[in-house]
């Protein structure tokens, strides 16, 4: 599985189960002032709605208050794309974390000045967290 994407921030923990895998990246963003609001196991809902079976894959929604405000007070609709979602997923006996890359998230808002510096701040977050996972 390749979840390598340039509008990602990733990293593979090689021989690290899920569990522990999401306790430390959850543990890892908690240092950096995120909190996670939602969980979305990906592989349960695939089963249960169209009966497909995939590898486990949990979506975790992040979202630094903070940062989250700052965004919002610049552009009211940048709630469109918060949370940060960060990937937690097992590939054979390893497990691959990834996040969205804020800077890449937010280039689609046409008038981006003021929320450069928020998202500068929010990617530089999150690679330290995927780096300290």
């Amino acid at each position: 599985m390749d979840i390598n994407v340039p509008y990602g921030i990733t990293r593979r923990l090689v021989g690290v189960g899920m569990e522990e895998a999401r306790s430390r990246v959850t543990e890892s963003l908690k240092r950096e002032g995120f909190g996670v609001l939602t969980e979305i196991d990906v592989q349960a809902t695939l089963k249960k709605k169209i009966d497909v079976d995939i590898a486990p894959y949990v979506i975790l929604g992040a979202c630094n208050p903070k940062l989250a405000h700052q965004a919002i007070s610049h552009e009211f609709g940048i709630g469109l794309l918060l949370p940060c979602n960060v990937v937690v997923a097992q590939d054979a006996g390893d497990t691959l974390i990834s996040a969205a890359s804020p800077t890449s998230m937010f280039s689609v808002v046409p008038d981006r000045s003021a929320l450069a510096p928020v998202a500068a701040d929010a990617e530089q977050r999150l690679r330290r967290a995927i780096e300290g996972a």
